[in-house]
């Protein structure tokens, strides 16, 4: 928990691809259902785009733990069809984010 006893968000940056010898008509019929997915995530969804030249996005999900992440990728039409890289992310405004020291 934050400071003032909230939970603090994390992000993390979900790469999916198909995998070509996989696709049929249940993966297209998997990805038509990704808009409403989307939506259906309101806040926990910072942002989503196309990956140009692959089948399958980059997400970029606000969460409050792993497990929260966890349970949201497996509500994803595409879940059992994707392969996914997870990659956490961490702010960068203030450079002791990353060196731990004070300016």
């Amino acid at each position: 928990m934050g400071r003032l006893g909230k939970e603090e968000a994390m992000k993390f940056l979900v790469l999916w691809h198909f995998d070509l010898t996989r696709l049929g008509p249940e993966v297209a019929r998997a990805v038509m259902q990704m808009p409403d997915y989307a939506k259906k995530l309101g806040d926990k969804l910072e942002c989503r785009y196309h990956v140009i030249g692959s089948h399958g996005g980059a997400w970029i999900y606000k969460v409050t733990s792993n497990e929260e992440l966890d349970r949201l990728l497996a509500m994803s039409p595409v879940y059992n069809y994707a392969t996914y890289q997870v990659l956490a992310l961490a702010e960068m405004e203030d450079p002791t984010t990353i060196t731990g020291k004070a300016s």
